[in-house]
């Protein structure tokens, strides 16, 4: 699909509006690919819960706030996703060192190995999807997706 939704000449514009397209076209895809993909794997954690864990696998224990602010939620929503993640066992809350008066979130081994088969399912469709691109096309993608990221996350903090 090429609809570059822009007028005049202006070579910028025109990537940009590609960009824009692509952009919406690859959020809508990959949602429709994560509800039509048949294993169970694929459905074993919502795509918050799952951002949550992956998260906190990564960057270790944490409070609410620290939470909110990295993953650019409102405190209240991040709340309400821990405590489904609490009720569901996939997370802890244990007495923040730091301030006694607060907790900080880890994941709990169910919560990982949750999170962990949904990444290999993941990584499965995408090397399905991707079998037929080289190793350096591959790569070049992930380090482009990796810098778009980068600069929205960027971005999303400046304001």
């Amino acid at each position: 699909m090429r609809d570059d939704h822009t007028t005049g000449t202006d070579p910028d514009a025109v990537t940009l509006g590609r960009i824009e397209t692509e952009i919406a076209l690859l959020m809508r895809l990959g949602e429709a690919t994560r509800r039509a993909t048949g294993t169970a794997e694929h459905r074993v954690l919502d795509r918050a819960a799952y951002v949550i864990l992956r998260h906190l696998d990564k960057a270790g224990p944490q409070n609410v706030s620290a939470l909110a602010a990295r993953l650019n939620l409102d405190g209240s929503t991040v709340t309400r996703q821990v405590s489904a993640l609490q009720r569901d066992g996939l997370i802890a809350r244990t007495p923040d060192p730091a301030d006694g008066r607060g907790t900080v979130i880890s994941p709990t081994p169910a919560g990982l190995q949750r999170m962990a088969a949904v990444r290999a399912a993941r990584t499965r469709l995408y090397g399905d999807v991707l079998a037929d691109w080289t190793g350096d096309d591959r790569d070049t993608l992930a380090n482009l997706l990796h810098r778009l990221n980068e600069a929205l996350d960027a971005r999303n903090r400046r304001r």
